[in-house]
């Protein structure tokens, strides 16, 4: 395929954005090449400069469940539009979509709205911290729960360390507050709330990790977090960013059957525009400002043409629309791993709802380690040859794909045709 449009734009964008993008995993850095730069989308498609149609498994990294620039979704976002793009001030659509949640995830006794997975991460830890009067948060390695510095913290040695600044620009003395811990590793898990008994603030875990490729955590390991918190006074919180209305209809929570304190949204409920949210029990949410101490603000929290567009796209998401994008998720995983068996190519494919990911690895994978010693540069190469095969996936091992209400089998199949010829030059 020719791309000289968007060759030539990236060169253009390098000169205004850092490395050419506004959010890094866009640059292809993991995979090599240059960046699709796109001109337009509508249900399953991805249309480049150069007009190439690409059918997408990335769906703006999840949100657009019902495909993109949907025909019911759309009159909606332009009737809010016409009322005004910003008030300010409340008004009954943050409302409608805020029953909407509670209705299909009744463990939000209250929520607050916010613009970004980032500012609802961010919030929920400050929450705790708050409540509970102690400092150190715990998370796991290879779980992202947005770019705030508490986060930014990579893996520390032994058991269970107190973390290493991973960016320029966090400090010590944050990066000393949050520990760091195997996912899926239930002795490092106990031996953390051992030596930092009461000390601990909260746990935040993605019970469905989807940012080291996607990796389910054992319900076992789910089960001691929750213990183990409530046990020593921590909150237990559970990243719903990605995984929210895909893990499951009623997503990792509904799909584990956990109880959390406090749960993050983002992505499918802003329907493709900047929505998150963070919410839980009631007695832990009322220490928000304005009824409590806890500060938290946005601008435009709450934006009524952002809540248009997620009340809707969730009012059309039906348990029965749901399953039937699980069912074609389940189709093109059984189709890889066959593929994967024909053309003698250790392959794990995993599926957790409409989520799915691979990895070039002859072991099951459960922790970001495992993740790691995957082939990566098998991965760039069928990267690379599947957009020439007119199938954009995720440009990164460690990302999760996604499928949407408006993939046919018709798509699903011409994906596993490419991906057979891909193969068969690849092994």
């Amino acid at each position: 395929m020719k791309r000289t449009a968007s060759d030539k734009a990236f060169q253009e964008a390098k000169e205004i954005f850092p490395g050419g993008v506004n959010s890094p995993v866009r640059a292809f850095g993991s995979v090599g090449g240059n960046p699709l730069f796109i001109d337009k989308a509508k249900g399953a498609y991805l249309y480049d400069l150069d007009g190439n149609r690409y059918i997408d498994y990335v769906l703006s990294w999840g949100p657009m469940i019902l495909g993109h620039a949907n025909s019911e979704v759309l009159p909606k976002v332009e009737e809010a539009l016409q009322e005004g793009t910003s008030y300010g001030a409340p008004s009954p659509r943050e409302i409608e979509l805020g029953r909407l949640l509670q209705e299909r995830l009744p463990y939000l006794e209250k929520l607050r709205m916010v613009n970004s997975g980032t500012e609802a991460t961010m919030s929920a830890i400050r929450l705790a911290r708050g409540v509970t009067k102690r400092a150190k948060i715990v998370k796991f390695i290879g779980c992202y729960h947005g770019h705030s510095d508490s986060f930014l913290v990579q893996a520390g040695s032994g058991v269970a360390s107190l973390g290493m600044a991973d960016s320029a620009g966090v400090i010590e003395a944050i990066a000393h507050e949050t520990i760091t811990l195997p996912y899926n590793d239930i002795p490092a898990l106990e031996a953390c709330f051992e030596r930092y008994k009461g000390e601990i603030a909260c746990v935040i875990v993605e019970a469905v990790a989807g940012n080291m490729g996607l990796v389910p955590a054992d319900p076992s390991f789910l089960e001691r977090i929750a213990a183990l918190s409530k046990e020593d006074g921590a909150l237990f919180i559970v990243d719903e960013v990605m995984t929210g209305f895909r893990a499951s209809y009623e997503g990792a929570v509904g799909y584990y059957d956990l109880d959390p304190d406090l749960v993050t949204l983002g992505k499918v409920i802003g329907g493709g525009f900047p929505v998150a949210a963070f919410g839980g029990k009631r007695r832990y949410m009322d220490h928000i400002a304005p009824l409590g101490g806890v500060y938290q603000a946005g601008t435009l929290s709450g934006n009524p043409v952002a809540m248009a567009a997620g009340y809707e796209t969730l009012r059309l998401l039906t348990k029965d629309v749901f399953d039937e994008i699980a069912q074609k998720t389940a189709y093109l995983c059984q189709g890889l791993e066959d593929l994967a068996k024909k053309h003698q190519i250790p392959l794990q494919v995993v599926r957790v709802g409409t989520m799915f990911g691979f990895f070039f690895h002859d072991q099951v994978v459960k922790d970001f380690a495992a993740a790691k010693a995957s082939d990566h540069e098998l991965f760039a190469r069928v990267h690379a040859q599947l957009l020439e095969e007119g199938v954009y996936i995720a440009p990164s091992q460690y990302e999760s794909n996604f499928l949407s209400k408006e993939h046919t089998k018709a798509d699903l199949d011409a994906t596993l045709a490419a991906f057979d010829r891909v193969f068969a030059r690849v092994r």
